[in-house]
């Protein structure tokens, strides 16, 4: 899988890194919809599949990840199905349409126009259509990903280079143009306030960087809202879900248990495995220094006493092979599992 190439340093501010159990705490908590800007937000969960698909389809996963990422799509599963925090959840692009609803109130008389054929607009583009927009546009620099956009939600295509000269036709415009430099001036939105004789307008901008200049929201009868803008909204559909949280964050610990509990019964299981492999070795090696020895007894004696050993082996592995993969209270005393693999010369684990 090839990642979009980026300045070093550009990235700085933006990522943050989690280890072990707290980076398998924060899946689980993503996928739950706990860390998300919308709590109990859906689309996130979706996010975490497609990557998981991603990763599986490039062979960049093993066991402990491919559980990991299980985990997480069981634990996205139970929140949505046994917890109301989910329930009506908001993402960006249904916040901005509560939005123009309280500014409009129904939108089936309405034209908008989204700008920008990407994921975040596709998503806005179908929160208008499922509202009921009266006339929906879309305009992409790309044509062919506009028209695709267009017609899966029923609208109309514009060309992008005519995108100011009929700014004065929707009553809504989303602008969501990711990776650009490209911006609605205040000059374009004056223009068409005035061919719509300063009819209300209502710009969403939803682009990062900022797809609409700030000035124009100095214009009469323009309102003007970015990302940043939806925080009342966000915090009205967090306060109605915060009783849900603690449902959700018991589902979350139960399945950070499970895994723990698994990992540990792996690493226990793998470490006994190398025990055996190295035991079996130490007894080809002591049939090999004893050969001479050996040699005194009839063959089908030598076989029975090697088998012996085998069967010896065997047995003082059962028990602690048993209690390791059973008991989790003993697999939780050992801390590192690792301190066994340096006491018996086994090498460090596959990870």
């Amino acid at each position: 899988m090839r990642l979009p190439q980026s300045r070093p340093g550009s990235l700085d501010g933006s990522l943050y890194r989690r280890q072990g159990r707290q980076a398998v705490e924060h899946l689980f908590r993503v996928a739950a919809g706990l860390d998300s800007m919308l709590l109990g937000e859906t689309e996130v969960l979706g996010q975490v599949r497609d990557a998981y698909k991603i990763a599986l389809a490039d062979g960049a996963t093993g066991p402990t990840l491919n559980r990991v990422f299980q985990g997480a799509l069981e634990v996205g599963k139970r929140v949505r199905s046994e917890t109301a925090l989910g329930a009506h959840a908001m993402s960006v692009a249904s916040a901005a349409m509560k939005l123009a609803e309280q500014i409009f109130g129904k939108l089936t008389n309405k034209r908008a126009l989204v700008l920008g054929a990407g994921s975040t607009g596709a998503k806005a583009a179908a929160q208008l259509r499922q509202r009921g927009i009266g006339h929906l546009s879309v305009a992409n620099r790309g044509a062919e990903r506009a028209r695709e956009l267009a017609a899966r939600v029923a609208g109309e295509c514009i060309a992008w280079e005519s995108v100011t000269s009929v700014l004065h036709h929707p009553d809504i415009v989303v602008a969501s143009v990711s990776g650009s430099e490209w911006m609605l001036t205040r000059e374009a939105v004056a223009e068409a306030m005035a061919a719509r004789q300063n009819s209300p307008l209502f710009l969403i901008d939803l682009g990062v960087p900022r797809n609409i200049a700030a000035d124009v929201a100095g214009l009469y009868n323009v309102y003007l809202y970015n990302i940043d803008d939806l925080t009342g909204i966000v915090e009205q559909n967090r306060k109605s879900r915060e009783e849900e949280v603690p449902r959700a964050e018991a589902i979350v610990a139960e399945h950070l248990d499970k895994f723990a509990s698994w990992q540990a019964g792996s690493q226990a299981a793998a470490v006994l495995n190398d025990l055996g492999e190295k035991l079996r070795r130490e007894r080809e090696n002591f049939a090999v220094e004893y050969r001479i020895e050996l040699e005194r007894f009839a063959p089908d004696d030598r076989e029975r006493i090697l088998r012996l050993m085998d069967s010896l082996l065997e047995r003082i592995l059962r028990e602690p092979s048993a209690r390791l993969l059973k008991e989790r209270e003993i697999r939780e005393k050992l801390q590192d599992i690792e301190l066994f693999r340096d006491l018996f010369g086994l090498g460090k684990g596959k990870r």
